[in-house]
Parts: structure tokens; sequence; C-alpha cells
């Protein structure tokens, strides 16, 4: 199985790093115009309100909202976004009670089976005024169509573009004369994100100018993730090998795994757990608990006795010797995975752990069996890398 496993992951690095060149070559204009009326919107008080009906859409209708909402580039505004999805009823009815014209609605898992409810709030949101953005062919103003049949990558891809859309939104922000319904300002002020766009000048330009330096910009976080995703499966890839192998074993006995992250990366356990328990490619269902999921635990232990506590409770509660625990984070230094990982392998559970930068306390202090670093100090370009990395783990776990 090793050599059949490794092989596969070859063609699954191969396979990504041809669809994120070929996406995002022919789509970065078209970004950089869809950020520039998001702007306008965003000018004018309008919100981002995401929708989607599946496990997997749900996960990116959350992630997509705290990326808005809780901006990690420092001296970013936040802005208002609202995440719908399944528990609060049919999304036709909240999309009419949330929807505003200035609104951005933006949809996922429009090319689903079942899906004619997302569609049709997107189409309601549209006639209302708002501008629609979707990844498939269903009536939105504007389509970004991932290529290939690959339900995974399609997803990684839109990942990336959402957080390219967050990221490079801000830009228009500082050239405030070419917004509708804002005065221009005398100068230009990157400020503390001025490392990330090192190509805007002092002074206010025209839009076809803008557009062109976004557009270029749009190029080369497609091609960071890129190069980041290939150190993070190459770099890890004795890690991911073992790390199936461990979790198809536990769970051929019984076993389930136990997902946690926070931010960020609680939406990305939402999609880790999705993916296992019903992933779209129709593999056998796997055992897996979402300890992001229920709000009503959450805010009781945090309360009652503080964040660090959190998983670590719900680790004594629901873990098992012979589960596993599945830490994500793009530090590596959240204390509440760090005592959730220290109980689960005193219960002795298989710790399993992605992270970001240099690995952070979780690997330099060995608290997991496996882990999976993506040498980075960028977050939406590490949980990009990392929604690859997990997507690949799913996927060699079925590997026979």
């Amino acid at each position: 199985m090793t050599v059949a496993a490794a092989g596969r992951l070859d063609s699954l690095l191969a396979e990504r790093t041809e669809a994120n060149r070929a996406f995002f070559t022919a789509r970065a204009e078209e970004v950089a115009r869809c950020c520039h009326r998001m702007a306008e919107r965003f000018a004018r008080g309008g919100r981002l309100v995401a929708l989607g009906l599946s496990p997997a859409a749900r996960s990116d209708v959350r992630h997509v909202a705290v990326e808005f909402v809780h901006p990690v580039i420092v001296g970013k505004r936040a802005l208002p976004a609202i995440g719908l999805s399944r528990e609060g009823g049919p999304l036709t009815v909240q999309a009419d009670l949330i929807a505003e014209p200035d609104d951005i609605v933006i949809a996922f898992g429009t090319d689903e089976d079942g899906a004619g409810e997302a569609v049709e709030a997107l189409r309601m949101a549209r006639e209302r005024g708002c501008q629609t953005i979707a990844f498939s062919e269903c009536g939105a103003e504007w389509e970004f169509e991932p290529p290939g049949e690959d339900p995974f990558v399609r997803q990684e891809l839109a990942e990336t573009l959402y957080h390219v859309l967050w990221e490079l939104v801000h830009v228009f922000f500082e050239h405030r004369g070419l917004l509708e319904g804002r005065e221009a300002g005398p100068v230009h002020d990157t400020g503390a994100s001025s490392f990330l766009y090192p190509f805007l000048s002092e002074g206010e330009t025209g839009l076809d100018e803008v557009i062109e330096d976004v557009r270029s910009n749009v190029l080369m976080k497609a091609e960071e993730v890129g190069e980041l995703r290939e150190r993070t499966i190459n770099g890890s890839r004795h890690e991911l090998l073992a790390a199936a192998a461990d979790l198809r074993s536990l769970f051929d006995r019984g076993g389930k795994a136990l997902v946690f992250g926070n931010g960020g990366s609680a939406t990305d356990s939402m999609d880790l757990v999705a993916d296992l328990r019903a992933a779209p490619q129709g593999w056998p269902a796997r055992a897996a608990l979402d300890l992001t999921e229920d709000p009503s635990i959450l805010t009781a232990i945090a309360n009652d006795i503080g964040t660090e506590a959190i998983f670590l409770r719900q680790v004594i509660a629901y873990g098992r010797e012979g589960d596993a625990a599945i830490a994500i984070s793009t530090s590596g230094n959240s204390v509440n995975l760090i005592e959730a990982l220290t109980e689960a392998r005193r219960r002795e559970l298989v710790t399993l752990a992605f992270v970001g930068y240099d690995g952070g306390r979780i690997a330099s202090e060995g608290l997991t069996d496996h882990v999976i670093v993506t040498p980075s100090q960028h977050i939406p370009r590490i949980q990009e890398a990392q929604a690859s990395a997990y997507h690949a783990l799913r996927e060699l776990i079925e590997l026979r």
C-alpha cells in the first residue's frame, strides 16, 4: 500500500498544481473586477451573505463569514458577513428575510445534487439587486467555476478564490476615489498591510491601473499557494502516509475521529468531518465528531471554565482508546488545542495535527503522533494548503 499511496499522493499534487494554474490564469482579471464591485457595495453599507446547504458547503459558508468579520491582516477593517445554512430553515426563506439590495450574496454547493434551494435563493437575491457570486453555472452575476471533476480540488480552488476576494477587496478601500459614493483621499496608504501589496503607489490612480495591479496580485497569490501546497505535501509525505494508515486501521476497528480547531480552522474541522462522514466520492462513511459544532457546549465550557477547556472537556467526554484526535491550527500554539491533544495522548488516542508557521508548540514539543506542517506565516495560504493535505489524507485512507 505504501508504494501505491505514495504514487497516488504524487498524482493528487499534480492535479492540484495544474488546476490552480489554469483556473487563476484564466480568471485573474475577472476576480480583480469582482473585488472592485464588492468594495463599492461594502462602502455603501452592504454586507456579505454566504449560503449553502450541504455539510461541505456549510463549512465554506462559515469560513468565508469568519474571514470577513474577523480579519487576520493587522489594521484591516472588519467587514459585515452573515452565514446562512440548513440550521436556519429553508435557504429561500432565510435569504428573503436577510438579503438587502446592496448586499453581496455568495453561494456554495450550487453544483451538487439537491442544490435547487441554494440556486433559487441566489436567483431571488439577484432579482433584489444583490451582487451574486457562485462556483458553477447557476445564474449568478459572477460565476467562477473551477476546472475538473474532483470535488475536493474544486472546493480548494473556491477557498483560495474567496480568500483572495477577502484580501484584495481592501485594496479598493485605499483608493476611495474609485468607489461609488466615496470621495478620493489625497494619498494612498496601505498601512500595516503594505508588505502584502508592494505594487501600490502613493497617489490615487485610474481604475484600469489598479485592476491590473490587483490582477497581478491574484496571480502572485495563486502561485504562492501552489508552491506552499507542494512544500506541505512533499515535506510531510511520510507523516501523511503514516497517518492515513493509522486512521484506516482505527476506523476499520470501529474507532472514531474527534476533530477541532479555532476560527477558520474550526470551519476546516467542519469540512474534514463532513468529508469523513459523507465524502462526495461515495467512499465508506467514517465515524467522526466535530468538536466545534455545538455552540451550547462551547459557550457553556468557555463561560464556566475558560476557552482553554472547550476541546479538552469534549475529549474527556467522547474520547476512548482506539479513537483519534485531529487538531487543525495555523499557529500550532493554541492553548485549547494543546490541552485537548495532551489529554488525548493520556487516553491513548491516535493524535494528528495540521499546523502552520514552523509548527509551533504542537510540533516542537512532540504533542502528536503525526504532524503535518505548512511552512508559512500567511494564514489564508496556510489554510488553503492544509485543505489540500487533509483532502489527500481522506483519499489515502480509502486506498486499497
